[in-house]
């Protein structure tokens, strides 16, 4: 098959380009606004609109039946120097409604009144019910060749390159919720292949809260705010959730997961994905064989401890969404291998016990290595956001030669669902002529009408068979990239309401994740059930979710029962004999530093060569330095004044990765509580040093995240009460030996030495 040429390839390249000159972020700092500094008194002289920024780009330029147009994106885009209706005649004023006279009323022939306010109130669509909080991305992916013993899906086979746009996102809260609230993750993506478009639409868990779709209004209903108040929004802690989750037992596996770290994890680059169900594959010859998907990410699977989560949540709502943003204007593309997992395909689709059709399961690593069979780089920010990521369309039977579905009934429930939620959404069935949602190949579907139709076809005859239109279109073969659905056997069987024998088992997988955790994970574990079951009203509902831990294990209850200022009761069931999964954990390895932000404070007056030097080395290693001072503005004379980022008043521990103390500045201009609470006026009075440095540095201690000193940097260090040897904190009297060890502690994404397990 011809390689697919990559448009994102150039503009993957000219992001990276632009961070070596004035094209990119100022100082290789990503969140510059516009492409093109503003001046400081409004333009008067016509111009053009702008270009979009380096790191950004759009749908590929494909006709609303999938024909490569040729045209330039800024065709989709607004153009020419003059403000317009919206049917381009020019306008002279858009800020004074039509009136009789200045004071009299305002006239109802003023269209370009009627035309802007009727717009306005209906720029709003449906948000999505689940999912509606997203962050998304364009990309490429490569395919290894690997997988060509088990499937026929041309986007697979080797150094083939394939457009994708992927969207992360959570699930419960509403689009104006917070990023880091403790909940499942989406990640999916869109595959715009030379076949068709494929939609691998997963999460961040490998497993779900139900085994068959019809319980899915459930469990939203019953994890989404009380319907009498609308609170709480875009959390878990609260009776509706966990009345449902510890009657309707299957929810207990995934909801592990979700107390777990993985709940709040630490970027969208830093999260696994997964397909949660198993899908069939599909090889030239028909043999079939079944398969779970993996994303695992390059950077490695790391999380948010609570407190930075929760103080995220109100400093920087936007958290996540605006670290994948700035890691790729920083030209830190994101990457994942695609992965799979392998089995059988058996008349019982089980393997090693498991039931490959139960979505509350996994299969453990070890009994079933992950097979890379991809890349994907994800290199290029939408250029708008209602138009991309609002708009854009998953669904699960998206499918191309090669993959198909298997029997498992949450899966064959969102195969409906997806479908049907689209239509409402996006205002009928032609959304997929929107263009981030279209196919890049030839649309020939008989298809006609409808809302938002727009194709101009042609033709008589969009039925079949016929000959007014000269028989087309024609019906494939195998021979020609058919999809064809694979001819399973389906035995005799009754019509029942039931679930198979195997998918009642609900204890055993929990306890096996739980097993897999190192004592600090399971020491967070026991914080989050704590809390959670802590913020629940009715005293039953937190002793029957006491009964499922103690069937989970003994140790675990008793924590928190302990919390709870409950008794731990004795299981139902016997513990189940598992073997533990080191891949489950998400501690122990050493990973890229790719994006990861490091601040540096300074005010100028200590050693800012010491500072320059350490800011370039920074850079040159792939990660974002911050310069953090008591005001903004710039410090230094001459030609290379270093720019300052952060200031005490704005900047949070939350966003560093690790500190950097050049020195240890007094209390500010504006540091006192009338103006910036954090400032402490009591403290202010007494320290040498701003109490809002002390509190960055405090929180990130407690964070377990990596501290260096130099210099006057040693007297912040001990005004916090660390000294130096304090576990993960490094002082040394050249700036670059500080720099060199933190990048080490940074592998392992937190000096994890510094918390202390009972567990």
């Amino acid at each position: 098959m011809t390689e697919k040429k990559n448009p994102l390839k150039a503009a993957a390249e000219k992001a990276a380009d632009a961070l070596l000159g004035t094209d990119g972020p100022p100082g290789g700092v990503p969140g510059v606004p516009g492409s093109l500094p503003p001046s400081v008194q409004e333009p008067t002289t016509p111009r053009e609109p702008l270009p979009p920024k380096s790191d950004q780009t759009g749908p590929e330029t494909v006709s609303p039946t999938g024909q490569p147009t040729g045209a330039d994106q800024a065709r989709n885009a607004q153009s020419g120097a003059y403000l317009t209706t919206a049917q381009g005649a020019r306008l002279y004023d858009t800020d004074h409604s039509l009136k009789a006279g200045p004071r009299g009323p305002v006239l109802l022939q003023d269209h370009h009144l009627r035309e802007k306010i009727t717009h306005f109130d209906h720029e709003r669509i449906p948000e999505r019910v689940v999912h509606a909080r997203g962050a998304a991305a364009h990309g490429v992916f490569r395919g290894y060749g690997t997988a060509a013993g088990i499937t026929k899906a041309a986007f697979l086979a080797k150094d083939v390159e394939t457009p994708v746009f992927v969207r992360f996102s959570t699930v419960l809260g509403s689009r104006g919720s917070a990023d880091t609230v403790r909940d499942t993750r989406g990640f999916a993506t869109k595959f715009y292949t030379e076949e068709g478009v494929f939609d691998l639409v997963g999460n961040n868990i490998p497993v779900f809260f139900i085994q068959d779709a019809i319980k899915f209004p459930d469990i939203i209903h019953a994890g989404k705010p009380h319907p009498d108040r609308e609170i709480p929004q875009a959390q878990s802690a609260h009776d509706t959730f966990w009345d449902f989750v510890t009657l309707h037992t299957e929810a207990t596996h995934h909801t592990l997961w979700n107390m777990s770290d993985r709940g709040i994890p630490r970027s969208y680059r830093m999260m696994e994905g997964f397909g949660v169900h198993t899908f069939r594959l599909v090889d030239a010859e028909g043999r079939t064989t079944l398969v779970k998907f993996h994303w695992k990410p390059k950077l490695g699977v790391h999380s948010l401890v609570w407190e930075e989560a929760q103080i995220a949540a109100g400093v920087d709502p936007d958290f996540h969404r605006r670290d994948l943003a700035d890691a790729i204007e920083a030209g830190a593309f994101p990457q994942w291998e695609l992965g799979v997992q392998t089995f059988p395909d058996t008349e019982e689709q089980t393997f090693e016990g498991i039931d490959l059709l139960d979505p509350t399961k996994i299969v453990p690593e070890e009994l079933a290595p992950v097979q890379p069979i991809g890349l994907m780089t994800l290199n290029a920010n939408p250029s708008n956001y209602f138009a991309e990521t609002e708009q854009v369309a998953f669904h699960l039977g998206h499918l191309v030669p090669g993959i198909d579905v298997t029997n498992d009934p949450l899966l064959q429930g969102r195969l409906f669902s997806y479908l049907d939620t689209q239509i409402s959404r996006l205002g009928g069935p032609n959304f997929g002529q929107l263009p981030i949602n279209r196919t890049h190949t030839p649309v020939n579907d008989m298809l006609r009408d409808g809302m938002h139709q727009t194709a101009v076809h042609r033709g008589v005859a969009p039925y079949r068979p016929n000959s007014l239109d000269g028989g087309c279109p024609f019906t494939a073969g195998a021979d020609t990239g058919a999809f064809i659905d694979v001819p399973v056997e389906l035995p005799a069987a009754r019509k029942v309401r039931e679930a198979p024998a195997s998918f009642d088992d609900h204890f055993s997988q929990a306890r096996l994740f739980w097993l897999s955790m190192t004592p600090t994970e399971r020491e967070h574990i026991v914080a989050a059930y704590t809390f959670e079951l802590g913020k629940c009203w009715e005293e039953a509902i937190k002793v029957r979710g006491l009964q499922v831990l103690a069937n989970i294990d003994s140790d675990l209850c008793a924590q928190v029962a302990t919390g709870l200022g409950l008794p731990a009761p004795e299981p139902t069931i016997a513990p189940a004999t598992v073997e533990p999964s080191p891949a489950l954990s998400q501690i122990g390895g050493e990973w890229p530093l790719d994006g990861r932000i490091i601040g540096i404070v300074t005010d100028g007056s200590d050693d800012l060569d010491g500072v320059r030097a350490v800011r370039r080395a920074i850079l040159d290693a792939g990660m974002v330095p911050l310069i953090v001072a008591p005001q903004g503005g710039t410090l230094g004379q001459g030609d290379d004044p270093v720019t300052v980022q952060r200031t005490f008043a704005t900047a949070r521990s939350i966003e560093f990765d690790a500190i950097l103390l050049a020195g240890a500045p007094g209390p500010a201009a504006d540091g006192y509580g009338a103006r910036d609470a954090k400032a402490d006026d009591a403290a202010a009075a007494v320290l040498a040093v701003d109490p809002r440095l002390l509190l960055m540095i405090g929180e990130a201690f407690r964070h377990g995240k990596a501290l260096g000193a130099w210099g006057e940097g040693t007297d912040a260090l001990a005004a916090a009460g660390l000294p130096a040897g304090s576990l993960g904190v490094v002082v040394d009297e050249a700036p670059s030996h500080v720099l060199q060890t933190i990048t080490g502690l940074l592998a392992a994404h937190r000096a994890w030495d510094r918390f202390t397990p009972t567990l």
